[in-house]
């Protein structure tokens, strides 16, 4: 029997050690933004964000951290020293989903709110900072409020939508349109039907004794049906993380 030259064999071992590490190497995704997205306080409950409800739609070998936060803007999260211990961690190949407009456009509350400059530089400051990182950034444009007037959606985030999907384009960055996304979802629910998606509660719950009705924050139902559509924009993007998809 022929003996296989040593080298030959050690760069095979090489090779199929190489590939075991690409199948097997876990792959975090940052979710960075505002309280639709963010993860919540038992007190809170049912209210609940889309992130929580990411990571059951991915494979073992990816994470998603939700560092998403109640309240937060492009400028607030920075000052606030939310993202540098994020930036810090990140490796190559892992993503940051960057979703704010929410608490940007509140431009009446000083330390928060921006303007539609700002908001842009700011972006624009999360993408090449990832990136400075060998991380990739995706951004999304804010999910949609239920906000309907005799029976017709209407949108309430201005023109901060806009200057999102300007940056992407821009800097080349993936987009997932969840504006758009959850516009459609709203509409074809139509006024009745999209209450399912938000935080209704009747009076005598718990957490709400005299009740809720929040057309902002997501149900539990409401936060799974957001997160597949961020999982459809995955798809759509072809980002890499697909193949990591269940």
């Amino acid at each position: 029997m022929k003996k296989i030259p040593f080298k030959i064999l050690a760069v095979a071992v090489i090779v199929a050690l190489s590939a075991f590490r690409f199948i097997h190497q876990k792959t975090t995704i940052y979710i960075i933004g505002d309280s639709t997205a963010a993860n919540k306080l038992p007190k809170a409950y049912p209210e609940t964000g889309w992130g929580m409800k990411l990571q059951s739609y991915f494979k073992a070998n990816v994470i998603v951290d939700n560092k998403a936060l109640n309240g937060r803007s492009t400028k607030s999260f920075r000052t606030e020293q939310q993202w540098q211990p994020i930036l810090e961690k990140l490796e190559p190949g892992d993503y940051v989903f960057i979703e704010f407009g929410h608490n940007d456009e509140k431009v009446d509350k000083p330390g928060t709110g921006t303007t539609l400059e700002e908001f842009k530089n700011n972006l624009i400051y999360y993408v090449n900072e990832t990136r400075s990182k060998k991380a990739i950034p995706v951004l999304l444009t804010p999910i949609s409020r239920r906000s309907f007037k005799n029976g017709v959606l209407v949108d309430t985030h201005g023109d901060y939508p806009n200057v999102t999907r300007k940056v992407a384009d821009s800097l080349k960055v993936p987009l997932i349109d969840m504006l758009l996304k959850t516009e459609n979802l709203l509409t074809k629910l139509g006024d009745l039907s999209s209450k399912k998606l938000f935080n209704y509660v009747d009076s005598g719950y718990v957490n709400y004794p005299n009740g809720k009705k929040d057309d902002t924050h997501l149900s539990p139902y409401g936060a799974r049906k957001i997160a597949g559509l961020v999982v459809e924009g995955i798809k759509e993007q072809k980002l890499g993380l697909a193949k990591k998809l269940r």
